[in-house]
């Protein structure tokens, strides 16, 4: 899955982001003021994904 996607769906469910750094970009769930990572590179693992959003208490990625 691309990250770009994975962060736009973050971003549609109100998450965003704190702080980018060398390997990893920080993301926040003000609502549950709950973090998570999510790496920098271009392709992520899906189960990596379900995870990010688990920790975020939001709904998982549809699709790939």
């Amino acid at each position: 899955m691309k990250r770009i996607a994975i962060l736009r769906h973050l971003h549609e469910h109100g998450c965003f982001l704190i702080r980018e750094g060398a390997k990893y970009s920080v993301v926040l769930n003000p609502v549950t003021e709950k973090t998570s990572t999510v790496p920098r590179h271009n392709e992520v693992d899906s189960n990596l994904a379900k995870k990010i959003c688990k920790d975020l208490s939001i709904p998982e990625i549809k699709g790939k």
